[in-house]
């Protein structure tokens, strides 16, 4: 991120998080409008494309902001001490603004109302439960694979989000800000507004957890700060 603005940083954040949100609304839109009724089909079409292009956004943003995209992501940088207090809480505030933004665009693109209310119950312990692991998950493969091998942070991210969107009750949110705005989309990739607080909670349980564990099993290495 070297030799990058803050404004710079900052807009690639808002850039990649509206794409990203695009996506996910985007192909669960597209998903269940092809799937005939078929379930499965339409978690496929909404699966493959976010894991797809999160691996592009990575790639292409990753050099200017780290490519964040996600609140608790930025949080566990934050707590690392790899981000400052100021960068961080902008990091956030854009993130969560382009998410709103990527949903708008979707639905825009499928001739859908700019905001709605989402209807879609995702609650229970259970889903709670999938919500901290899937970032539990996520955050871990982000940090050690940033120290075993940096150049594959891409592809292991969009890789785990594939795969957690199936082993996961709740398909993986895995995102504060993908959750928030989510609840602004009456569509297959939805959630209810009322169950937003459990799922955000156990995102940031589960991405401190993470870290935690990614501590003790490789410790810190030298010269990082303290």
């Amino acid at each position: 991120m070297g030799g990058y603005t803050l404004s710079q940083r900052l807009t690639a954040e808002t850039l990649g998080t509206a794409l990203l949100l695009a996506t996910v609304i985007g192909s669960g839109i597209m998903g269940e409008r092809l799937a005939g009724g078929n379930e499965a089909i339409a978690l496929l079409g909404n699966t493959l494309p976010t894991g797809a292009i999160l691996i592009v956004l990575i790639t292409m943003l990753g050099p200017i902001s780290g490519a964040n995209f996600n609140p608790a992501v930025t949080a566990i940088f934050l707590l690392k001490r790899d981000i400052s207090v100021r960068d961080a809480a902008g990091y956030i505030v854009v993130q969560v603004l382009g998410a709103m933004a990527g949903v708008l665009a979707a639905h825009a693109m499928f001739e859908l109302p700019l905001l709605e209310v989402s209807t879609k119950a995702r609650s229970g312990l259970a889903q709670g439960f999938s919500e901290f692991v899937a970032t539990f998950g996520l955050v871990t493969t982000i940090l050690l694979t940033l120290r075993t091998k940096p150049d594959a942070v891409a592809t292991s991210v969009g890789l785990y989000i594939t795969a957690a969107y199936w082993f996961t009750a709740s398909t993986s949110f895995a995102n504060p800000a993908v959750t928030l705005a989510r609840a602004f989309s009456d569509t297959f990739a939805g959630i209810s507004l009322a169950n937003v607080p459990l799922f955000i909670a156990a995102q940031f349980i589960g991405a401190i957890s993470a870290l935690a564990l990614v501590q003790t099993i490789m410790g810190r290495p030298a010269g990082e700060n303290r």
